[in-house]
């Protein structure tokens, strides 16, 4: 077999001068392209576990981008209720929760899965229903509106996925001293869904249902649903961030997670946050507090 010296030497020569170029150039830009790629830049990415509200209310697609744009941080979410989005976390699948649910979230920092839990916003929880409000529920106080509605045995849909929506509907019924969970209850419906999913089951049902106002808002189809209860101190809803703790899992991206959160918790990223509105209304409320 001739050597490639006698070949790139032969009458052949230009055919494999050619070829060798091609391959040499080819290869050459491989490597260029893998070079190119800093390892910081390999890292600047992070996968947020969130709610369904923060992402089906539309606030996430306003806020990242204007987040990866001053930081060079892309971000990833996935979004599932308060109770499974902590899970993720717990399995360091994702470098930050961002959840609504404080109880939850204490105990996810007491145990060593998160670093830190710090306040970002707030809204609301609203009880939503038919517009002719048969159960009679509509006032102020959301522990009277599901006593009303429970007596009327008015068909209910409960989100029922462990979501920080869901602890709020659970524990106002504790308070109505009340379990239609527990009890099987066939007027109240348990989806086992995110908040729009079950926004459109209560929305085909002319149901009641407990939902948080921002996503509320972003809903399209309300069909004859309008809100019911409102107003209530109890149905104060506070979100919290948390950075999942390196020293349990080493691979999570602390130093691009925490550029996260202090941009949330900074006057630009609060003022993003206060900037999302819908129809001229203000869905989420920033209430960090700086250290």
């Amino acid at each position: 077999m001739k050597s490639l010296y006698a070949l790139l030497k032969s009458p052949t020569r230009r055919k494999y001068g050619n070829l060798m170029r091609t391959i040499t150039g080819t290869a050459m830009l491989a490597l260029s392209s893998v070079v190119a790629v800093p390892s910081a830049a390999q890292d600047a990415s992070i996968v947020v576990s969130s709610t369904t509200s923060t992402e089906q209310s539309g606030l996430f697609g306003f806020i990242l981008p204007q987040f990866s744009k001053a930081s060079g941080v892309a971000v990833k979410v996935v979004a599932l209720g308060t109770g499974q989005a902590l899970d993720v976390g717990r399995r360091g699948d994702a470098d930050v929760v961002f959840v609504h649910d404080q109880a939850a979230e204490e105990k996810f920092v007491a145990e060593g899965a998160g670093v830190e839990r710090i306040a970002v916003m707030y809204n609301d929880f609203v009880l939503v229903g038919p517009a002719d409000d048969p159960a009679k529920a509509a006032g102020k106080d959301i522990v009277a509106g599901l006593k009303a509605v429970y007596a009327a045995k008015a068909p209910f849909v409960s989100r029922g996925d462990k979501s920080g929506t869901h602890a709020a509907e659970l524990r106002y019924w504790k308070q109505a001293s009340l379990d239609p969970a527990g009890e099987k209850a066939a007027w109240y419906r348990d989806t086992g869904s995110g908040m729009g999913p079950a926004l459109n089951t209560a929305a085909a049902m002319n149901a009641y249902l407990l939902a948080d106002r921002g996503t509320w808002l972003s809903f399209k189809n309300r069909q004859n649903l309008k809100i019911i209860v409102e107003g209530d101190s109890k149905l104060f809803n506070q979100y919290g961030v948390i950075l999942v703790n390196p020293k349990m899992h080493p691979h999570v991206k602390a130093a691009a997670g925490q550029k996260f959160i202090d941009w949330l918790v900074s006057a630009e990223g609060q003022s993003t946050i206060a900037a999302y509105k819908i129809g001229g209304e203000q869905l989420f409320f920033p209430n960090a507090v700086k250290k």
